[in-house]
């Protein structure tokens, strides 16, 4: 790709960064990195009474977490800034401006009741609904008048009636839209601030923006965006429309589905790495369908719009958690052990004294079974607990006849056990089996229920020897003891 590339975010902080806004900037991150172009981050913050620093703050904190760095934008600067658009209010004014003085766009005093009133006229006529225009043609006098009554207004732009405007879309292929469908839509509000789609184009253009590539959501958007290159002498960038994504049920994604913050899978353990190779599959697929890249750099160095869908991409949980498991599985001990101890901290399961080897071993037996990094807590609270509690089916395992017998045979071989290992743990078990004639889950099973409390875990060799012979002796007591 000879041109330039140069691509952008552009989100609102009006709320947190959901799935479809981090999507979206994947892709758009992902296609400046594979044509070693620029990506630039941009906070449309026009909305003023939604907008917050504080949802300002949370995007960039978690864009950074999962890895998608700007080159220009927010805390980072650049040649084209600044990069919130209320501190670009005079830039835009002055387009405005010069699309009024040369008759591209009129001031319109109509108040809302007044519009609202006209939409509900329209709409019990079955007519078009949209402005009727009454304002484009007013003279100098009428003018003056509204001006001395101290009418509010906007500024609206004057779109062909006739026609059709084309969006060549790079994804979608070519899209028409009726001018006389589009209205004379407002460009600057009432407050002298622009609306989304003037700001944007002003904004793409100052900056250079090669390709906008975004939801389809704003595919609606770009036929106005369109008249407003062509009244304001720009060029036009690319535009290419992300299919929406939907969840399992192929309806709207809901927050069942997973359309829930940014900031939610990562409290819950989501790695960033698992998070891009998934997110980068929502619409995008390799010729070959890979599911799992070894790094982002392959995901980068395969990325092209060409493989982008038409059809809505479908958000599954699941997936993602077994995605999210197979990269914990890959994790260094030390990582493991990073990640894992602010969860189990938080659950006061340590004392702050652990043996550092000792609660790496612990994490790296429990590290294939967890989904996410959180699961540690629930999968693995019996090694640090005092006192555990019984589940009902560890129970109904411990009810079982015979149960309580075996237990205690097995308590006395290893209450003289040394070392305490594993491969003793197992050994003593397996002759406990072949003297008594029985099955090895006899004796297995409400082992394990006397030591987690639960039917399923780790080895249970492995987990006796992390949880050494006085703790072991101690449950196992407990479970012969335990009445009914």
């Amino acid at each position: 790709m000879a041109e330039k590339i140069r691509v952008r975010f552009a989100p609102s902080p009006t709320g947190f960064l959901h799935i479809g806004g981090v999507r979206t900037a994947l892709f758009n991150w992902l296609f400046a990195r594979h044509h070693g172009g620029q990506f630039i981050l941009r906070i449309e913050d026009t909305d003023e009474s939604r907008s917050t620093k504080i949802a300002a703050d949370n995007i960039l904190k978690n864009l950074r977490w999962l890895g998608l760095d700007w080159d220009e934008g927010p805390e980072k600067g650049g040649r084209f800034g600044p990069y919130f658009q209320m501190n670009r209010l005079d830039t835009y004014r002055g387009y405005a401006d010069k699309l009024v003085q040369e008759d591209k766009a009129y001031f319109c005093y109509c108040s809302p009741d007044e519009l609202a009133e006209r939409r509900k006229e329209a709409l019990k006529k079955e007519a078009q609904v949209g402005y009727d225009g009454r304002c484009r043609e007013l003279s100098s006098h009428q003018k003056e008048n509204l001006e001395r009554s101290g009418r509010e207004k906007v500024m609206r732009l004057k779109t062909p009636g006739e026609g059709a405007t084309r969006v060549n879309d790079l994804i979608r292929g070519e899209v028409e839209f009726e001018n006389a469908l589009l209205d004379d839509f407002v460009i600057m509000k009432s407050s002298r601030t622009p609306t989304f789609n003037f700001a944007n184009v002003v904004d793409d253009h100052l900056m250079e923006i090669s390709h906008v590539i975004r939801g389809d959501e704003h595919l609606s958007n770009t036929p106005r965006q369109i008249l407003l290159y062509e009244a304001l002498g720009f060029s036009l960038p690319s535009f290419g429309h992300l299919s929406m994504i939907l969840g399992t049920d192929r309806s709207k994604l809901s927050k069942r589905d997973g359309a829930i913050s940014l900031g939610w899978y990562r409290e819950e353990g989501y790695l960033p790495q698992a998070l891009v190779n998934y997110l980068a599959l929502l619409g995008w697929a390799t010729s070959d369908s890979q599911e799992l890249f070894s790094s982002v750099d392959e995901i980068i160095s395969k990325f092209s719009l060409k493989g982008i869908s038409k059809t809505a991409a479908i958000f599954d949980l699941k997936k993602l958690d077994w995605m999210n498991g197979e990269y914990i599985k890959g994790l260094q001990p030390d990582e493991i052990t990073k990640l894992a101890r602010p969860y189990l901290e938080k659950a006061n399961l340590l004392r702050g004294d652990e043996d550092e080897e000792w609660l790496k071993k612990i994490l790296v037996l429990e590290q294939g079974r967890i989904r996410t990094v959180s699961q540690i807590v629930e999968y693995g609270d019996f090694f640090f607990l005092p006192e555990i509690k019984y589940d009902e089916k560890a129970v109904k395992v411990l009810q079982k006849e015979g149960a309580s017998a075996l237990l205690q045979i097995y308590r006395d071989r290893l209450k003289d056990l040394e070392p305490f290992t594993v491969e003793r743990a197992e050994e003593v078990a397996r002759r406990i089996i072949a003297e008594e004639k029985i099955k090895g889950g006899d004796l297995i099973h409400p082992t394990r229920a006397a030591l987690t409390g639960r039917t399923v875990g780790p080895g249970l060799f492995e987990l006796m020897a992390l949880l050494g012979k006085e703790k072991t002796l101690k449950r196992l007591d407990k479970a012969i003891k335990r009445k009914g």
